[in-house]
């Protein structure tokens, strides 16, 4: 019996945590967000271990009589069950755990199909263990003998727990916070379950598998599911923080048209309209008569039909509108949005009193009109903008100004309600796409705010695409002195950036040509400093370089040939030594460093091949010599070694002397 008393006070374990919880279970399909499908396959779970610990109360009380014969037939028929729940808490876990994680990757994928695969097999064994036992079977004196095929059943089990909770440590890996110890604690789950699994193939009399299922799940509640009643606490809380400021909201079931309704005004309460009801619609529009003011009745009563307000929601997040309802005897605009849940299930219904918000608004934009002074605005600015908006930072309706000539006079072009919302539907139209996102983000109402409280202003530089071609456009933005307004002014900047591309086009024309060397056309000394000064940054900020040579060459015999033959003969052999390196080393800069001194700078392919290439001129060099056809080019090359170079001078040093001695080796030749 003691044996029993373990599944007994697991069963009761359970039931106390999760008594509530599996009111409602369902295990119909239909359509559910994640939190939803979570839960209900996490309840699935525990309904099916409240079945294995029914079944193992059972078998150990049947087992602890199996010398009565007539209670055979039961003991037998509770150990195939104990095997069936024992596969279906598995398989329910497995499916439990790919619902936790949302993911529909290859390795959910191989999880539930290799979980099916093993839960099937199981369910066979058991079948054939009917005509051949070879998962246990009962002596003639009905005592339980485990064979061969329910060690194997077990130990594809733990290797399941084994796969999930590795699967759930890998997941745990890469996560943090809250997250983290979740996944931990699931994964804690599966290699608790996995090791008295496998405790329970050493001892099959010792309820194991009962004990891990009941330690698996206090764990799952103290730190999954605890944590997430916590965040739907806060959850809650913020919603009700966000609630407070509408009048009312309805949750309408979509299928039933039932709802439910929060509301925290009394002035709301103080028109009796019902809290709960069975058909939104067809209530709504009964109230509508005594509550709505009658001008707006005709216009409201079209807003509470279901088709109607399920259309107006495709494609959309949501949809706002607004009337007059009667309080206390008075008119006063509300306004109405609806929205869809998540699971798109139900419909979320707010409203909201803009009487005072309204009134406001209109005693704003009358104040607007009369304190806006054009000149103010218009000093400074107006000769340099096409068009000037002038918008309210607090609501963003605005005022735009068009300049109508030369000496900066503005005239209002139009009014509107909401500056960034137009903005944002006209950015797509208007403006390049390769801008429209940048400029999306830079007009943000809270990034301008924050920008503007260190500077004085901002701007961002855009294409216009006008008649089909790109016109370049500069937005500033500025606020007035009381921090009320933005000042936004657009301008047309196209002909002063094409000149400043042409000037940086010209500019980089002339440096170029300051890096080139007048007589051989390849890069000079300065630009083989600005290489150097490059590379030793980089080597000095411990920056991984590539893997580099410096090849160090001379002219041999230039100043015998500007001797006998002539300066104008020497230039031709020093183009002929630059037009010899560039040919041979085609991916690397060549520079002429000095009159006869050359230095290449081996990288890529070039430094991959260096020894063949720096044979390769050699071998012409001796060619040239033997022929007397030709530059002659003392070389030498040496690699960057980063373990023991820290300075570029030093390559360039074990070069200029390896080059020294293949000078000394040429001269030797002759």
């Amino acid at each position: 019996m003691l044996y029993s008393a373990v599944g007994l006070l697991a069963l009761v374990l359970n039931l106390i945590l999760h008594g509530e919880s599996f009111k409602g279970v369902s295990f119909q399909h239909r359509d559910q967000d994640k939190k939803q499908l979570v839960i209900k396959r996490y309840m699935h779970f525990l309904m099916a271990a409240n079945c294995y610990f029914v079944v193992d109360i059972a078998w150990g009380f049947l087992y602890a009589h199996y010398e009565i014969p007539g209670l055979y037939p039961f003991l037998y028929s509770d150990t195939v069950l104990y095997f069936v729940f024992m596969l279906t808490t598995m398989l329910m876990w497995a499916r439990y755990v790919v619902a936790y994680l949302d993911k529909s990757g290859r390795r959910s994928i191989a999880l539930l199909h290799g979980i099916w695969v093993m839960f099937l097999f199981g369910l066979g064994c058991l079948v054939v263990n009917l005509f051949y036992p070879f998962v246990f079977i009962f002596t003639d004196s009905h005592v339980y003998t485990p064979q061969s095929g329910r060690h194997i059943v077990f130990a594809a089990q733990i290797a399941f727990y084994a796969f999930a909770s590795i699967y759930m440590l890998y997941i745990a890996s890469k996560s943090s916070g809250q997250k983290k110890v979740k996944h931990l604690a699931v994964a804690f789950t599966g290699i608790v379950m996995g090791i008295f699994l496998l405790v329970q193939i050493q001892d099959e009399t010792l309820p194991a598998y009962a004990m891990g299922l009941i330690i698996g799940i206090c764990v799952v509640h103290s730190f999954v599911e605890l944590g997430d009643r916590k965040e739907q606490a806060i959850h809650d809380r913020i919603a009700e923080a966000m609630a407070a400021d509408y009048e009312v909201i309805y949750y309408i079931d979509l299928a039933t048209n039932e709802y439910l309704e929060y509301s925290e005004s009394t002035q709301y309460r103080s028109m009796n309209v019902p809290s709960l009801g069975r058909d939104f619609f067809s209530e709504a529009k009964t109230t509508i008569e005594e509550f709505v003011y009658k001008d707006d009745i005709e216009y409201a009563l079209k807003f509470y039909d279901k088709e109607f307000l399920l259309k107006n929601l495709e494609d959309k997040h949501s949809f706002s509108y607004k009337y007059r309802v009667l309080v206390n005897g008075v008119p006063r605009y509300f306004l109405f949005t609806v929205m869809r849940s998540n699971d798109n299930q139900f419909l979320i219904f707010y409203e909201k009193d803009i009487e005072n918000e309204l009134i406001a608004e209109k005693k704003n934009r009358e104040n607007q009109k009369k304190t806006i002074t054009f000149s103010q605005i218009a000093e400074g600015l107006a000769s340099n903008y096409d068009v000037i908006y002038y918008v309210n930072i607090a609501n963003a309706s605005f005022v735009s100004y068009e300049v109508n000539n030369i000496y900066g006079q503005l005239e209002i072009n139009k009014t509107g309600d909401d500056f960034f919302t137009e903005s944002y539907e006209n950015i797509p139209q208007l403006v390049h796409k390769q801008d429209r996102d940048q400029l999306v983000d830079f007009l943000n109402k809270d990034y301008l705010i924050t920008t503007l409280e260190s500077q004085k202003g901002c701007s961002i530089d855009y294409r216009m695409v006008v008649s089909g071609k790109n016109r370049y456009t500069r937005l500033s933005v500025r606020e007035t002195s009381d921090k009320t307004h933005f000042i936004i002014g657009v301008e047309n900047i196209d002909a002063e950036v094409k000149k400043e591309k042409q000037r940086q086009k010209e500019l980089k024309t002339e440096k170029e040509l300051a890096r080139r060397d007048e007589l051989t056309g390849i890069k000079n000394k300065t630009a083989y400093k600005e290489l150097l000064d490059s590379v030793q940054s980089n080597m000095d900020n411990s920056v991984d370089y590539l893997p580099f040579a410096l090849l160090v060459c001379d002219a041999n015999n230039l100043k015998q040939i500007n001797d006998t033959k002539g300066h104008a003969a020497g230039d031709e052999y020093i183009k002929e030594c630059a037009r010899m390196l560039c040919e041979t080393f085609v991916h690397s800069p060549v520079f002429r460093v000095g009159g006869d001194e050359f230095v290449v700078f081996l990288r890529g392919s070039d430094y991959v091949s260096r020894m063949a290439l720096v044979e390769k001129l050699r071998n012409q060099v001796l060619e040239n010599q033997r022929t007397s056809t030709g530059a002659i080019l003392a070389s030498g090359m040496s690699e960057y070694n980063p373990d023991e170079d820290n300075y570029v001078i030093e390559i360039f040093d074990r070069a200029d002397e390896a080059m020294y001695k293949n000078k000394q080796s040429l001269k030797a030749l002759v």
